[in-house]
């Protein structure tokens, strides 16, 4: 071993070894790496996208789902947002089993008030008026389930609801959706 010393005062030795005998640094399998074409990072991201729809693919539900939920915000929809929920704001009452669930969206324009139970879907859209509700769940095999709500604003329906959900309104005025939420 042919020791030297550097300007910083350690030894070096003549073969790569770094003051410690049996010690490489790699710096010189280092260098054979850096201008090598076969680490391309788009090739690399190309055949970890692969090796991931091969081996843990996203199920066709779930994307069918997606694609769902985002053609529903179109430019003439607006997005009624969730200002309550008895789940989180809601005070506990004592004694009660299945209490209902209590829902209030709103726009600039609307508000909508939902109660979700066991026996299913009760709510008024608020000013009062007319509209036709979609009930939206999951993926939609056939048309959804459409309530219709009276002159007050009133809507009920005997409809299970269960996984996420949003409602869709169409007034005279405008469509609105709402948030999507867990049943």
């Amino acid at each position: 071993m042919n020791n030297a010393h550097d300007n910083d005062g350690l030894p070096h030795d003549s073969d790569g070894m770094d003051g410690i005998e049996g010690f490489d640094d790699g710096a010189d399998d280092l260098a054979e790496f850096e201008g090598d074409d076969s680490l391309d990072n788009d090739l690399l991201e190309e055949t970890l996208r692969q090796a991931a729809a091969i081996m843990d693919p996203v199920p066709a539900q779930l994307q069918q789902t997606a694609v769902e939920a985002y053609t529903l915000f179109s430019l003439g929809t607006q997005l009624a947002e969730l200002t309550f929920d008895s789940l989180v704001h809601g005070i506990p009452v004592r004694g009660a089993m299945d209490a209902p669930r209590m829902l209030t969206f709103r726009t600039e324009e609307l508000t909508v008030d939902v109660e979700v139970t066991a026996h299913g879907l009760m709510g008024q859209v608020l000013p009062p008026q007319g509209a036709r509700i979609e009930v939206l769940s999951g993926p939609q095999l056939a048309s959804p389930p459409t309530l219709t709500s009276d002159d007050l604003g009133r809507f009920t329906a005997e409809l299970h609801v269960s996984g996420p959900f949003a409602l869709r309104l169409r007034t005279d005025a405008e469509v609105v959706t709402t948030e999507w939420l867990r049943a």
